[in-house]
C-alpha cells in the first residue's frame, strides 16, 4: 500500500518531515480532527515493521486516556491496513506494550507524578524512535527526556532520531517553541510545524463536524478555527482577547515614572528591567548572565536618565535579587511570598503578596487599563499572561496563583516579562498610589465583582469624559 494515497496534504507533509534527514521533531496539529493521532499510530506501525527490532514508544498525559484515544486509533489503523490482532501484532494490555515481529512498541503515560518529578523511568529507556500524542497536554521536561532516549539502534538502520508530536493549540512550550517561531519564521531548521484543521481532514465525520461548529467562544476558536491565541482554562486570570488588547491599547494616560526588576536566578532565565509611565511600559531591557552589579549599575542608570527616584524602583528581593537591593537602597524589595498588603486598613483574601499583585495586575489588563508599548517579547508577554491562573480552585483556601515552578514547566521557561508586569502592581496597593483603583475596593475580603466596580467608579472619576464597560 503506497503510504502518499491514504494521507491528506497535510498529512503527507508532515509524512514528508518525518523521512527527512534534516527534521528531528517534528509538530502536527494545531486544531481538532486533523487526524493527528491516526497519522502518529500509522507512522508507528509502519516503523516497526519496516526496521525489525527496535523499540518505539507511544506515549500521552495520562494511561486512561491513551488507552481510550490513542490506543484506539492504533487499532483502526491496523484494521485499515488489514494487520490483524494476533497474527500481525500482539498487544498486551498489562504489560502496556504492543509487538510487531521482532519490535516492540511501548504504552507511556507521561504524567508528572510527585513520586517521579524528574521521570527517572522514562530515563532508563532505550528508544528508535517516538510518538507524544497531545503533546500541548505534557510537560516540557517530559517532552525533553523522551527526546534525549532515542538512540537506540539508529546507526545499525540509518536513521536518525525522530520525535513525533501531535497537539491542539495551548499558550505552553508548544507555543513558544513551534507555533511561535513558526509564525515569526525562525523556526530551528531542525524541527518542523505543519498546522492542520478539521477542514483538512477528508474523511471527517460531518457529524464530528458539526459538533465542532456549535462550540462557542476559546472552544471555537481553538478546536474548530486553530487559533492558538485562546485557551479556554476556567483557571486562567487574563482574558484572552484582552491580553491581545494590551499591546494596542495606547489610549491608556502617560503618569509617573516607575522601574521594575526580575532578576534572573539561574542559567535560563532572564533579566528584565522595564520602564513605566503610569500603567504604560515605555521600554524594557532585558539582560542575559548579567551580574549582581551589573544589573544594578543599569537601573541606576535607567533611573538617572529618565529621573525615576529610588522609591518608585520594585526589585524582586527573591533570591539573587536581594543583592540588587543592597546596591539600590530605598527601592522597593519585592518579596512574593510575604503577606498581602491590606486595602483600606483590611486584611484581604490573598495567600501572598504575589497573588494579590497578580489578581490586581489581571484587573487592569482585563479592563483594558494597561498598555505594553515595547514591540520586543510581545508572543513571551503574551504567553506567559496566559499562565496566570488560580491555583487550587477546588478548595476554598485564599486566593493563589500557579507557583513559578508550575508556569515554568508549562512554558519551558521563568515568566520574567509577567513578573515584572505583576510587580508594578504594589505601587497601586501602596498609601499614595497613582491612579490605584484598587484600594476602593469594598469588604473584609476580596471579591471580584466589588473590585470590578470599584474600578469603574474609579476610572468614571478620573476620567470623566472617558467611557467605561
Amino acid at each position: 500500500m503506497e503510504i502518499a494515497r491514504i494521507l491528506s496534504p497535510k498529512q503527507r507533509l508532515a509524512w514528508y518531515y518525518l523521512n527527512s534527514r534534516d527534521h528531528t521533531e517534528i509538530l502536527y496539529g494545531g486544531a481538532a480532527g486533523g487526524g493527528k493521532s491516526w497519522l502518529g499510530a500509522l507512522w508507528l506501525v509502519r516503523n516497526a515493521q519496516k526496521y525489525p527490532g527496535t523499540r518505539w514508544l507511544m506515549g500521552r498525559a495520562v494511561a486512561k486516556t491513551l488507552k481510550e484515544t490513542t490506543l484506539q486509533s492504533f487499532f483502526d489503523v491496523c484494521s485499515f491496513i488489514g494487520a490483524e490482532a494476533g497474527l500481525d501484532y500482539v498487544y498486551n494490555g498489562q504489560a502496556g506494550t504492543i509487538t510487531i515481529g521482532t519490535s516492540t512498541i511501548l504504552l507511556k503515560d507521561l504524567f508528572a507524578y510527585p513520586a517521579d518529578p524528574n521521570f527517572d523511568e522514562l530515563g532508563s529507556l532505550e528508544l528508535t524512535g517516538a510518538f507524544i500524542d497531545e503533546a500541548n497536554q505534557v510537560s516540557e521536561k517530559a517532552k525533553a527526556i523522551v527526546g534525549s532516549r532515542i538512540r537506540y539502534k539508529l546507526d545499525e538502520h540509518g536513521l536518525i532520531p525522530k520525535l513525533l508530536m501531535t497537539c491542539n493549540p495551548a499558550r505552553n512550550w508548544v507555543y513558544s517553541e513551534f507555533y511561535g517561531p513558526y509564525k515569526g519564521k525562525t523556526l530551528e531548521p531542525y524541527r518542523a510545524f505543519v498546522q492542520a484543521l478539521v477542514t483538512d481532514n477528508p474523511n471527517i465525520s460531518p457529524h464530528y463536524l458539526d459538533q465542532l461548529q456549535k462550540l462557542k467562544g476559546p472552544d471555537r476558536e481553538r478546536l474548530l478555527n486553530g487559533n492558538w491565541d485562546y485557551d479556554n482554562d476556567p483557571a486562567r486570570l487574563c482574558e484572552p482577547d484582552a491580553i491581545q488588547d494590551l499591546f494596542t491599547n495606547d489610549h491608556v494616560p502617560e503618569g509617573s515614572k516607575y522601574i521594575t526588576v526580575d532578576v534572573a536566578r539561574y542559567g535560563h532565565d532572564l533579566t528584565v528591567i522595564m520602564l513605566w509611565s503610569g500603567l504604560r511600559v515605555e521600554h524594557v531591557t532585558v539582560m542575559d548572565k548579567s551580574s549582581v552589579p551589573e544589573v544594578a549599575a543599569s537601573v541606576t542608570s535607567l533611573s538617572k536618565l529618565e529621573g525615576v527616584a529610588r522609591s518608585r524602583i520594585v526589585v524582586d528581593d527573591d533570591g539573587i535579587g536581594g543583592g540588587v537591593t543592597d546596591l539600590l537602597p530605598g527601592c522597593y524589595a519585592f518579596k512574593g511570598g510575604s503577606k498581602p498588603i491590606p486595602v483600606k486598613g483590611q486584611d484581604v483574601n490573598f495567600f501572598n503578596l504575589k497573588s494579590q499583585c497578580y489578581y490586581l495586575l489581571a484587573e487592569h489588563i482585563n479592563e483594558g487599563e494597561m498598555y505594553y508599548g515595547h514591540e520586543l517579547n510581545r508572543d513571551k508577554v503574551s504567553e506567559e499572561l496566559a499562565w496566570v491562573k488560580r491555583d487550587k480552585m477546588d478548595t476554598d483556601m485564599k486566593l493563589r496563583v500557579l507557583p513559578k515552578e508550575k508556569v515554568k514547566d508549562g512554558i519551558g521557561r521563568s515568566p520574567d516579562f509577567a513578573d515584572n508586569l505583576m510587580m508594578r502592581m504594589v505601587f497601586e496597593l501602596r498609601p499614595d498610589p497613582v491612579g490605584s483603583a484598587y484600594l476602593r475596593a469594598k469588604g473584609k475580603r476580596y471579591r471580584k465583582e466589588d473590585t470590578a466596580q470599584a474600578i469603574k467608579e474609579h476610572f468614571r472619576r478620573r476620567f470623566p469624559k472617558r467611557e467605561t464597560r
